[in-house]
């Protein structure tokens, strides 16, 4: 079994940053993508920012430039560190990880708990 936990959300005025932090544990044998969704009130779960176990990153428009999602790989932790903060930027935030475990069962695709960030104008 795999357990991801994320930390990091909060309060925030517009304008400010956030980190979050999203720490994979269990039986990992390897993580072949992790990222970040979110959603906010009343829309879709919308994808965030992607990173490949090759380091390649991806972004939603609304993001790009102001969001950046890195690993360490070592740790099994995904952030994702996010400036210029906006009120559209409020949202519950889920991290993902695929991952390959340990007694070669299937590749599967877990989820944080969710942390709300909520930037206030």
């Amino acid at each position: 079994q795999v357990q991801l936990v994320e930390s990091g959300g909060g309060l925030v005025q517009a304008g400010g940053s956030l980190r979050l932090s999203c720490a994979a544990s269990g039986s990992i044998d390897s993580i072949n993508a992790m990222g970040w969704h979110r959603q906010a009130p009343g829309k879709q779960r919308e994808a965030v920012a992607s990173i490949t176990s090759g380091g390649n990153t991806n972004y939603v428009d609304s993001v790009r430039g102001r969001f950046t999602i890195s690993r360490d790989k070592d740790k099994n932790i995904v952030y994702l560190q996010m400036n210029s903060l906006k009120p559209d930027d409020t949202a519950v935030y889920y991290c993902y990880d695929l991952v390959t475990s340990r007694d070669g069962g299937p590749t599967l695709l877990y989820w944080g708990q969710g942390s709300q960030v909520t930037v206030s104008s």
